[in-house]
């Protein structure tokens, strides 16, 4: 008899097993790696207009960041973010700051949030929505603030030549050591590699819409 009961038992648990996974959502796109072909977007800025990476005839590539209003990490990091665009702007990249936040999820990352706010810092650089999360769910961005740093081509396209975080302090700006944005930035700059193309993004996860 329990010998008979071996085989049930297995049955049953591969049945469980499948209607499990068969329930599981999809795993999303893990999007862009280093070395990618980052797509241009079009997206609406806090001053009603609709902004592209191709805008930019003379930009030599962006920091393509993905931030918000909530977010206590991206808060934090809202005047260092001034500071890489006041820097590295005029040496050809300047941000392009995106929120990727569902606003059904997250009201306070509303577009009229988003203007009080970019008010409020005085940005220098676009501060753009992604409504759909289509750009987002691109570029693979998973934490606010996300940040990618993709140098133009001599074809007009975008290779994604960074991917992380901005340094390794996001609540002591005086205690920061490694600033690996500005590493990478500066290796561009001088016509080199990033020797150090990746790092860990740290900060609050992206609210997604509900399914």
């Amino acid at each position: 008899m329990k010998n008979n009961r071996i085989p049930f038992l297995y049955m049953a648990c591969l049945l469980l097993v499948g209607v499990l996974m068969a329930a599981m959502p999809a795993i999303d796109n893990p999007g862009y790696q280093v070395g990618d072909t980052a797509r241009d977007f079009t997206l609406k800025n806090v001053d009603g207009k609709m902004i592209s990476m191709a805008d930019y005839k003379d930009a030599k590539g962006f920091i393509v960041t993905f931030t918000c209003n909530t977010c206590p990490y991206s808060v934090a990091y809202e005047d260092r973010l001034i500071e890489l665009h006041n820097k590295y702007a005029p040496q050809g990249y300047p941000i392009i700051a995106i929120n990727p936040n569902d606003v059904k999820v997250s009201p306070k990352d509303s577009y009229k949030d988003m203007q009080v706010r970019a008010k409020e810092k005085n940005f220098p650089f676009p501060y753009v929505y992604d409504e759909t999360q289509e750009i987002t769910r691109a570029y693979g961005a998973t934490r606010t603030p996300h940040l990618y740093v993709v140098q133009k081509q001599k074809d007009g396209s975008f290779k994604v030549a960074y991917i992380g975080t901005i340094d390794d302090n996001s609540r002591e700006p005086e205690k920061v050591q490694k600033k690996y944005a500005e590493a990478a930035l500066d290796e561009l700059v001088a016509g080199k590699a990033v020797s150090q193309p990746n790092t860990k993004a740290i900060g609050c996860t992206i609210k997604w819409r509900e399914a």
